[in-house]
């Protein structure tokens, strides 16, 4: 009888989150000199101001010597210059990366999981050199009207004779063409409502309450699945329930339980709802969804009259999580601490509509107020 050897597995097989080689969502430009990508690559991220961007470079100075100390230099305005002596790895660049939208990367130096290329005539050695790097060509720009499709090209990729093709001025054409790119990487929105929670001053499960004919945690999940999305509960204890995601990041509250979510599925958005805020309802949660702004880290509600965000009826973008890890890393388990601190579209709305209630008189009277309206 042959005996089945079962593989051992070193690590716990999590969920990663779907990155290209170096970040998110990248391409590489090669085919022609340096100083024509990186001119290129500027005129065109001026069309795409609305997304976060970045460039992915080489330093192309002679004779410079290893840095022993990481230089960080500010601009009061905002701008930072900074002087490193980490190598190039792909996963602290993923890391550095992470909050990004799209990256753009010089081809001439760093391969990419996606690439545009270039057609120049003086360049045909420099293509030849980096034939085995064009496997996902997006398509094609020519450097001038003269510009020609090498041989080996077409005998390697035949399927280049198909791609779309643009000369270098037709920027618009050029910046709506990414702009697609960076439009279907966008994250799908799945739902979490948090349950479980202490209740100390309700003196029972405020995820039970019934305010709309139904418990509150069953009202929000079909408030939510009405939209489209799947929507799961964060609980606090392992659970064999299909739509239920147990706090992996245990005694840290809603942190823990955005955490949770996110490990189990870093490749969506979250959008968090807390289960004493009965009047949440149709509209604000459309609103939320139409007013998502997906280049920041997270879409939150803020009461007019209150001084910060509400962190528990917010989306959370998948770029959030290294920052929420950060911050965790730093000692801080409050969501809201990382909302202030980051780039996030605030909607401001009336304060009534994400009043709490915590305590039963406060419950017997928003209840009679939900009948009423």
């Amino acid at each position: 009888m042959t005996k089945t050897m079962k593989k051992h597995q070193k690590h716990t097989n999590l969920t990663k989150r779907n990155n290209d080689r170096f970040a998110p969502n990248e391409i590489a430009i090669l085919g022609t000199k340096c100083s024509v990508i990186s001119e290129l690559i500027s005129q065109v991220s001026k069309k795409l101001s609305n997304y976060k961007l970045a460039y992915f470079d080489a330093s192309h100075s002679k004779n410079i010597e290893e840095n022993k100390l990481s230089n960080y230099t500010f601009h009061h305005q905002g701008n930072v210059q900074i002087s490193s002596f980490d190598k190039v790895n792909k996963f602290n660049q993923r890391i550095q990366f992470s909050s990004y939208d799209f990256v753009f990367i010089n081809g001439n130096h760093y391969q990419a999981s996606k690439q545009i290329l270039i057609l120049d005539n003086d360049k045909e050695a420099s293509v030849l050199k980096r034939l085995d790097q064009l496997d996902s060509i997006q398509f094609v720009i020519k450097l001038d009207e003269k510009s020609t499709c090498f041989s080996f090209l077409e005998e390697k990729y035949p399927q280049i004779k198909n791609l779309t093709c643009y000369t270098i001025d037709e920027l618009d054409k050029i910046a709506n063409h990414i702009e697609n790119s960076i439009k279907e990487k966008i994250a799908p929105v799945k739902g979490l409502v948090l349950v479980g929670g202490k209740s100390t001053r309700m003196g029972i499960d405020k995820s039970m309450l019934n305010y709309h004919g139904k418990s509150q945690k069953e009202h929000l999940k079909d408030l939510l699945e009405s939209t489209g999305m799947n929507v799961f509960f964060s609980v606090e204890k392992p659970s064999e329930k299909e739509d239920e995601i147990h706090d992996t990041f245990v005694n840290l509250g809603p942190f823990g339980g955005i955490c949770s979510a996110f490990q189990k599925d870093p490749n969506s958005a979250w959008l968090v709802l807390a289960t004493d805020v009965p009047f949440v309802d149709e509209k604000l949660i459309a609103l939320l969804l139409q007013r998502r702004n997906s280049s920041k880290i997270a879409t939150a509600i803020k009461g007019k009259g209150k001084q910060f965000v509400e962190p528990l009826i917010t989306i959370y973008e998948p770029k959030s999580y290294p920052k929420l890890l950060s911050y965790l890393a730093q000692g801080y388990s409050c969501p809201r601490k990382v909302l202030i601190n980051s780039e996030v579209e605030i909607i401001e709305i009336e304060d009534d509509l994400i009043q709490n209630i915590n305590t039963p008189e406060e419950f017997e009277l928003a209840k009679q107020e939900i009948k009423n309206s």
